[in-house]
């Protein structure tokens, strides 16, 4: 155990699984979108549940973040940063769709 009482893992193994996963997460979408073989919105479909799943990917095995045995202030850092993750994608989309009808106008 360390200091802040979590187990320390001294394995490569998540690592590897997780870089594994890491890598097929990304070459799935890539691979979609240069073959084009699927219509355009099933390919984002599968993009985003990529990308999602690549996030949860990350917090798992490299990060380390377990969502059952999470200390709550683990989790209030992941919804406030997923709060303002909202709040500047949407800024910018606001600003761009702004810009784009006074543009057009």
């Amino acid at each position: 155990m360390d200091a802040s009482g979590f187990p320390v893992e001294r394995s490569i193994r998540p690592y590897l699984i997780g870089l594994g996963l890491a890598l097929l997460l990304t070459a799935i979408p890539f691979t979609l979108v240069a073959m084009g073989a699927l219509p355009r919105f099933t390919t984002l479909v599968i993009i985003a549940v990529a990308a999602l799943l690549q996030i949860l990917v990350h917090l798992r095995f490299f990060l380390h973040i377990g969502f059952v045995s999470t200390p709550r202030e683990n989790l209030i850092a992941l919804a406030f940063a997923a709060v303002l993750i909202c709040i500047m994608l949407g800024g910018s989309f606001w600003i761009m769709f702004d810009l784009y009808y006074r543009m057009m106008v």
